[in-house]
């Protein structure tokens, strides 16, 4: 999922920096947190601290590229297991200065070449670490291979964009029937001068000689031997040598985008709607990541939503009630007539078949009226003449069985 619903670039981690972050502390969150903990602990602060919210907040803006670097490696199960155990592993003293060997060791002696852009990145993600993730690190340092490992050198082809997330407030009504909005986002996109390829028009980039387009370079230290972003490309396997005006050479640019999103009938609130291919651009050719829309529901003055049926109270007077009536209701739609049988006590629920919310298949839920007896706390005198004459001819049920009860206490 994307991680934050207008994606900033964040900094690049540096080899020793994402060793000394706590990514648990900057979300606030405990290290065995579940992770609809860390989701939940993330769109919170996202919320608060987002740049749209606190224009010209440094503070705010810094603690939300930290916590969107927190979230990019602690939502992703793999990365993880592996940011936990490297922790453990440089927190143990495995890696400490003179261990074992008694050989002088500095983090960046192991991830020198990993502090360059993260343009080669496996993942988005992978650029909060300089261009490496956790496995490129680990196949790189215990393979005892050529460079590659077991897991094999790190992706540097076309990348798939991240996953952007908004919310949209829709009327009861809208979301019944179902509409078509326009959403209005703010995030990185392709740029329009290069059209993604960082060149200034009429030139193209061309392949890195260095590491002949692979974006990689292999490096041997001491004993180990593995593969690094190359430096004369930044991991990008192409070199762009007349950079685009408007990017800088960076193919991308943070601008307004106007997307027309259709709502389906019978949307429920806190449902997610996927759009495909409507997320922040790829990286190098690679396809777009995906959107993701929270739908919020505003209640209604009259109806409510039972799953797929509609409710609606209706008071009805004690008249209507004993002699019976025929009740006029309305509908998302067209107005219906129910009739209330003589008799009717109040709290009694009558059904209007096919008026509820629209379901999949083409079929629909019911309308639920409910009917509440309305009892007058003030009437005239001559409707109170009117119920003590009613009240002397009837009875309510069961009442003598009680009446008899009372005569037997005495």
């Amino acid at each position: 999922m994307r991680k934050s619903s207008v994606a900033e670039e964040v900094d690049q981690l540096s080899s020793k920096d994402w060793l000394e972050k706590d990514f648990y502390a900057v979300l606030g969150v405990s290290k065995s947190a579940s992770s609809d903990e860390i989701k939940k602990a993330y769109r919170k602060l996202a919320r608060e601290l987002h740049p749209d919210r606190n224009p010209g907040n440094q503070e705010a803006e810094d603690k939300f590229k930290a916590a969107s670097e927190a979230y990019d490696v602690l939502s992703d199960e793999k990365k993880r297991k592996e940011y936990d155990e490297m922790r453990s592993l440089f927190g143990s003293g495995a890696f400490r200065r003179g261990a074992r060997s008694g050989a002088g060791f500095d983090p960046s002696d192991l991830f020198g070449g990993f502090t360059g852009a993260g343009g080669a990145a496996g993942s988005p993600g992978d650029r909060r670490f300089g261009g490496a993730g956790f496995s490129d690190i680990f196949s790189s340092i215990f393979s005892g291979g050529s460079g590659t490992g077991g897991a094999g050198p790190r992706r540097s082809g076309p990348q798939r964009g991240r996953d952007v997330e908004a919310e949209v407030t829709l009327d009861f009504v809208h979301a019944v029937q179902g509409t078509t909005l326009p959403l209005t986002l703010r995030s990185p996109g392709v740029c329009d001068t290069c059209h993604g390829n960082g060149a200034k028009p009429g030139t193209v980039p061309r392949t890195c000689p260095q590491c002949s387009g692979t974006g990689l370079i292999s490096r041997n230290q001491g004993s180990f031997s593995f593969s690094e972003p190359c430096r004369e490309c930044q991991g990008a396997g192409s070199i762009v040598d007349q950079k685009c005006p408007e990017c800088r050479g960076s193919g991308g640019v943070t601008k307004n985008r106007t997307i027309n999103v259709r709502f389906p009938a019978g949307v429920g609130d806190g449902q997610r709607i996927r759009l495909s291919g409507r997320g922040e651009p790829g990286e190098r050719g690679g396809p777009a990541g995906d959107l993701y829309v929270q739908v919020k529901v505003r209640p209604d003055d009259l109806f409510g939503r039972s799953g797929d049926d509609l409710t609606l109270t209706v008071p009805i007077t004690m008249a209507e009630a004993v002699l019976g009536t025929d009740l006029r209701v309305p509908t998302m739609d067209t107005p219906v007539t129910l009739r209330v049988p003589p008799g009717t006590p109040s709290g009694r629920k009558l059904r209007a078949r096919g008026k509820g919310v629209l379901r999949r298949n083409g079929e629909a839920g019911d309308l639920i009226v409910t009917v509440e007896v309305q009892v007058p706390a003030q009437i005239s005198d001559e409707a109170r003449d009117a119920l003590e004459q009613f009240a002397k001819l009837t009875s309510p049920a069961g009442r003598d069985r009680i009446e008899a009860r009372l005569r037997r206490l005495g």
